[in-house]
């Protein structure tokens, strides 16, 4: 398979992110600013041709609506002509 840009996919998830989360700003709400960001950043990422999975996450830490060690992303889980790939999220 030939390596594919990533860049773009992976902007695009980070700021759709921080827009989701912006929505919330000053409501005094984080855990749904949280929510919203992951949702946003997990929708971009499930139509990313990549097999990826969270490597270092959050949401264990503080019951927190967030991406989970483990969990898998991209639209081609399982495929081995992918590229795979390990995430960071930390905010």
């Amino acid at each position: 398979m030939a390596t594919i840009d990533l860049e773009s996919h992976f902007l695009a998830a980070t700021e759709a992110a921080a827009i989701a989360a912006a929505a919330w700003r000053g409501k005094g709400d984080g855990k749904a600013a949280d929510g919203a960001a992951v949702e946003a950043m997990r929708a971009i990422f499930d139509e990313v041709p990549f097999d990826g999975r969270v490597a270092i996450g959050e949401g264990e830490r503080d019951d927190a609506p967030m991406l989970w060690i483990g969990e898998p992303l991209g639209s081609m889980q399982g495929n081995s002509d992918a590229p795979s790939i390990d995430i960071a999220v930390t905010h």
